[in-house]
């Protein structure tokens, strides 16, 4: 009879928020896959846990799951933990639950704590729908193509990111998305939890002068639902040249103005350059 897999949430600040299941599993468990050994370390001694680990993380997933399938074919049972917060959100495990299920192994969950509820728990924004859109991607076009599917997004969107790439971030939000309100939620259940909610200009201008430290969850405001027809092309154009005059790039200004009106920034921007090279 094939063991089981648990999916194990940890504690993305506070110790104190591993349950007593969790630590119960992961005692009674045969060996456990973490992301970060070291982490995962930590946290074991802390509690007074001995068990075998063995790596498991997004460079050595395929490696890893050769070696831990057949252990839970074998009859042996294993808790799936990331370094914080509920495996396979944003972090390794989705292909090892789905090799599990496809090779009949049961898969359970111990919930835990998750910076993207809590996150949108305490921004202020609504929550009864949203969007988690995880780490933007560090590719220029991929990075662009995500974002501008944002665009006409009325859901509340919740986005991950790295204290050195929050100005940039900040930026491509504002550049794209136009102006809108925003929780940035730093440390999250650490002793400098803090929540600022502000609007992503604001936030831009702060984070420009002062150095981001913590990681951030982000929770922004969907876009408003249409309640008429948006703005012709030549509207749109108009505010395409309004924005170029002030000194933004072609780029820029048909970015900006595709947000504002609900044109295509693509459409815009060929129609501009037509424009200027006439």
């Amino acid at each position: 009879m094939a063991g089981i897999l648990y999916l194990v949430g940890t504690p993305i600040g506070n110790l104190n928020d591993f349950s007593p299941r969790a630590v119960e599993t992961m005692k009674t468990v045969d060996f456990i896959a973490a992301e970060d050994t070291r982490v995962t370390l930590k946290l074991l001694n802390h509690f007074g846990i001995k068990k075998p680990l063995i790596s498991y993380y997004e460079h050595n997933k395929i490696e890893s799951a050769a070696v831990i399938l057949p252990r839970l074919l074998a009859g042996e049972s294993c808790a799936l933990v990331s370094d914080a917060g509920m495996p396979a959100i944003s972090d390794p495990g989705e292909e090892l639950v789905r090799l599990c299920a496809e090779q009949g192994v049961v898969v359970a969950s111990v919930p835990g704590p998750s910076a993207v509820v809590t996150a949108l728990a305490m921004s202020g924004l609504p929550t009864q729908r949203f969007t988690f859109e995880g780490f933007l991607s560090t590719s220029n076009k991929s990075r662009r193509e995500h974002l501008d599917s944002l665009r006409q997004e009325h859901r509340t969107m919740v986005i991950y990111e790295a204290p050195h790439k929050l100005t940039e971030t900040l930026r491509d939000l504002l550049e794209t998305l136009g102006d809108r309100d925003v929780a940035l939620c730093r440390e999250l259940t650490k002793l400098h939890e803090e929540i600022i909610r502000t609007t992503l200009s604001r936030a831009l201008e702060r984070f420009s002068a002062e150095r981001p430290r913590g990681e951030f969850v982000l929770v922004i405001r969907g876009a408003p639902e249409e309640k008429g027809p948006r703005l012709s092309l030549d509207a749109a154009m108009e505010l395409v040249e309004a924005y170029r005059r002030e000194g933004l790039s072609l780029k820029d200004a048909a970015r900006r103005a595709a947000a504002e009106t609900g044109q295509s920034r693509n459409d815009l921007y060929h129609a501009a350059l037509v424009r200027e090279e006439n």
